[in-house]
């Protein structure tokens, strides 16, 4: 296949916003492809690459100036084999090899061909090709049920191997697919709560409810004596954690997958700043002195059996079982008293708020469903960060209002919800004044305009109708609360969410 039929396709897509000819028009691709092309192909659709990291940044790639080629003659193959290469090069001499190896790939590209790769590379490719639409065009080109599809990419991680297996193997080869201790699956996600008692009685009181602390999302498998501990975007940090490796080798079992939070506390026994829990999480880390503790709230796997199906209460028992003390506190089946008195207590020991979580349910991997439900004093929402203002006055010389934006669930395109400068602290604003600039897309006089990367966790006391942002919306009384740099633009809250707080 030639890479220019991906790049027009991507340009199809772009250009529409029917989802049912998005679909269709990646299925006709995903038709048309090899076997060993659909990695590569069901990757760049989705704005990945199958490579991860590649070693060459903004400022690199835009300043490649080679005369874009006559004819479109690139395969897929070949351009997936010159990034694996890029990938590849390291030690002395990487950075004039990497350059060799761009502008080779760049000359041999047409004009379309150098923007997509310009788009892709840079984390830009927003062409509305989100990962529930690439799953249903998979669906549809493999002639597969599209509840089929998402079951299976929950379970191995990675939609391109998925989409692979359905295209090459059908229906048969996707049910085949099996929660696999050492291999990391998408997690189970909350929904923003109305009220304590709008979820008690959603669920007729049959929930468990737990602490909803400020921590760092983290999947536990132990098969033997070899542990591995993953974030919440399955990324391995086992080597960073050896505290965690210890105290699950101890635990009494065989083999176990875990989901849970872990979080640095102070001597008192309180959470430190989520800042200070992440800094562990870091590719080079200076801060191993600080301990991080877990608190475990499900059990996935254990000893042999697949929990996934079982519902909640089924998996508490299990995770009680071979967790115990390091199992996080929850209320079963409390009362509303009980229940708001839990609530009470949950923030004045430090934490964020509660969780409302069915005992019926199953763990639904890499959905955001009404099952678990997280109830906080103020509404929170995670944001995109779209630019930021230089200050006046006290804060002269730094970026400081920051221009927000949701995420459109159709296109993947952030939609600007408002303003704030509120919350920053002189940290704050030095951090992002320093930081900014490496997501600059461009700029004017007053303004940096930031390619769509960060995300910030804003409070909020509710939402407006307003025709001043292209959203409808506006948020009322914006503050920032932290950065998320657990979390990556597909997983901000959406405009539909924003607007869901409309009085």
């Amino acid at each position: 296949m030639l890479f220019s039929d991906v790049v027009g396709v991507s340009a199809t897509v772009r250009a529409t916003r029917s989802r049912k000819t998005k679909i269709a028009t990646l299925a006709r691709l995903l038709t048309s492809a090899a076997p060993r092309e659909l990695v590569p192909v069901v990757a760049w659709v989705s704005g990945e690459l199958p490579q991860g990291r590649i070693g060459a940044g903004w400022r690199t790639l835009t300043a490649m100036d080679g005369v874009p080629a006559v004819a479109a003659t690139l395969t897929v193959s070949a351009v997936d084999s010159a990034l694996g290469d890029l990938a590849e090069t390291s030690g002395p001499g990487s950075t004039a090899r990497r350059k060799e190896l761009l502008a080779a790939l760049w000359s041999a590209a047409t004009r379309d061909e150098q923007g997509f790769l310009l788009r892709l590379l840079t984390g830009e490719l927003r062409q509305g090709a989100l990962v529930a639409i690439v799953s249903e065009a998979v669906a549809a080109a493999a002639a597969v049920p599209p509840d089929l599809v998402r079951r299976a990419y929950m379970l191995s991680g990675q939609l391109p191997v998925t989409a692979e297996a359905a295209l090459t193997g059908g229906a048969e080869a996707l049910a085949g697919f099996r929660l696999e201790v050492g291999r990391p699956i998408q997690p189970m996600l909350a929904s923003p709560g109305a009220s304590l008692d709008e979820a008690l009685a959603e669920f007729d009181g049959v929930v468990s409810v737990e602490h909803k602390m400020d921590g760092a999302r983290i999947q536990v498998h132990r098969d033997g004596d070899q542990v591995r501990v993953f974030t919440r975007t399955l990324r391995e940090i086992t080597a960073g954690v050896p505290e965690l490796v210890e105290l699950v080798a101890g635990l009494d079992c065989t083999s176990v997958v875990l989901d849970g939070e872990t979080l640095a506390l102070t001597d008192s026994g309180r959470p430190r700043p989520f800042q200070e829990t992440m800094s562990r999480f870091a590719e080079v880390s200076s801060t191993r002195e600080l301990l991080l503790h877990p608190y475990f709230f499900d059990c996935l796997y254990l000893d042999g059996r697949d929990l996934l199906d079982a519902p909640l209460s089924e998996r508490r028992a299990a995770l009680t079982k071979v967790a115990g003390a390091h199992s996080i506190p929850a209320l079963i089946g409390p009362v509303a008293e009980a229940a708001a008195e839990y609530f009470d207590g949950a923030l004045a020991a430090g934490h964020e708020g509660i969780m409302i979580k069915s005992l019926t349910a199953p763990y639904a991997a890499g959905r955001r469903g009404r099952a678990w439900q997280k109830i906080k004093p103020t509404h929170t929402l995670d944001l995109i960060v779209l630019g930021a203002e230089w200050g006046y006055g006290r804060r002269a010389g730094y970026l400081s209002n920051l221009h927000l934006g949701a995420r459109d669930p159709e296109t993947g395109d952030p939609v600007m919800v408002g303003k704030t400068f509120k919350g920053l602290t002189d940290a704050l604003l030095q951090w992002q004044t320093a930081e900014f600039p490496r997501h600059e897309r461009t700029r004017d006089q007053s303004t940096v305009y930031l390619r769509p990367e960060l995300v910030v966790e804003i409070a909020l006391d509710g939402v407006q109708v307003s025709p001043r942002y292209p959203g409808g919306v506006a948020l009322r009384f914006a503050r920032v609360v932290r950065y998320r740099p657990d979390k990556g633009p597909v997983e901000a809250d959406t405009i539909d969410a924003v607007r869901s707080l409309l009085p």
